[in-house]
């Protein structure tokens, strides 16, 4: 009866894990589950450029949403709006 308790207990423990996503060791502690094969290898290095590539084009997109945000903040910008609805206010009372 107590070997049965053990091995339904040993086969629910790697059942769980399994289910969990951890890997399984061998007899002598050697990783028997998941494996990793070579294209997983080409995946992780392609997936890491790509997120390097990405990461790159993020930077630059927030410089130039910095920039963007400068110039509409900047007090010059607001001045020449003015100007512009002043002066199209002016056509449109001649007309």
């Amino acid at each position: 009866m107590v070997a049965g308790l053990i091995t339904f207990g040993t086969i629910f423990h790697t059942r769980m894990k399994i289910k969990n996503g951890y890997p399984l060791s061998g007899a002598w502690g050697q990783a028997v589950y998941p494996k990793t094969t070579s294209e997983d290898g080409e995946r992780i290095k392609l997936l890491s450029q790509e997120n390097a590539q990405l990461r790159a084009e993020l930077g630059s997109v927030k410089d130039r949403l910095a920039n963007v945000e400068r110039i509409v903040t900047d007090s010059g910008y607001h001045l020449t709006h003015q100007i512009e609805a002043l002066r199209i206010g002016e056509t449109k009372g001649e007309a």
